[in-house]
């Protein structure tokens, strides 16, 4: 279903690339945004496939709403050891955070694996570890920087999860996302994903409308 909705928008979120349909795969055009994977290969040796793919990426982490509900935190299997993630299964509001279309996105799979759980914020500097795309990640602080062109999407989706399914935002993230959805404005594709998506999922989000 998500494939869908950007089937006209054609662009990779974090990066800025185009990309191409091949069946039901998306495959993110390289040079259209200049971008050099940070890792040609992987530890075993193989190349890295998930540079040359694009997945879907939660924009607010399963691993930040998961860790509100009290499912991933559970014990189903009695061994002494929290489910995580796997604890879902009997949650139906995790099913629903975790697959809301407003918080879904296509990103560079490579992007979508480094940014982890990560938080969003300022980095200081401007080191490229992609290429041309405005993507910074520090990896010690676990923070990831977005490009200026979507941190005010950023800003309204957190906002939107957060209001819809009750999740606690820090001082600090408010401050921040606040700051965000200010110096970028909602834009006209904004509008058109968020109508489109309302008319799959049967609720619009309230901060582009």
């Amino acid at each position: 279903m998500a494939i869908e909705i950007y089937r006209g928008q054609g662009e990779a979120f974090y990066s800025g690339c185009r990309y191409a349909y091949q069946g039901k795969k998306l495959l993110p055009i390289l040079e259209t945004c200049g971008y050099r994977p940070r890792k040609l290969v992987t530890k075993s040796g193989h190349k890295n496939a998930r540079a040359v793919r694009i997945e879907w990426e939660h924009v607010v982490p399963a691993w930040v709403f998961g860790h509100q509900r009290k499912s991933w935190q559970a014990d189903l299997n009695g061994d002494g050891k929290k489910d995580g993630r796997m604890g879902y299964k009997k949650d139906p509001v995790f099913v629903q955070m975790e697959g809301d279309l407003h918080n879904l996105v296509p990103a560079i799979g490579e992007l979508n694996g480094d940014r982890s759980n990560y938080a969003f914020a300022m980095i200081p500097g401007e080191k490229r570890a992609y290429g041309a795309p405005d993507f910074e990640v520090d990896f010690k602080a676990r923070k990831i920087e977005p490009r200026p062109e979507i941190r005010g999407d950023i800003a309204r989706i957190y906002f939107y999860m957060a209001k819809r399914y009750k999740l606690r935002l820090s001082k600090q993230d408010i401050q921040l996302l606040n700051a965000w959805a200010k110096q970028d404005p909602v834009s006209a594709w904004e509008k058109e994903k968020g109508r489109v998506i309302a008319v799959l999922q049967g609720n619009f989000i309230p901060y582009v409308e």
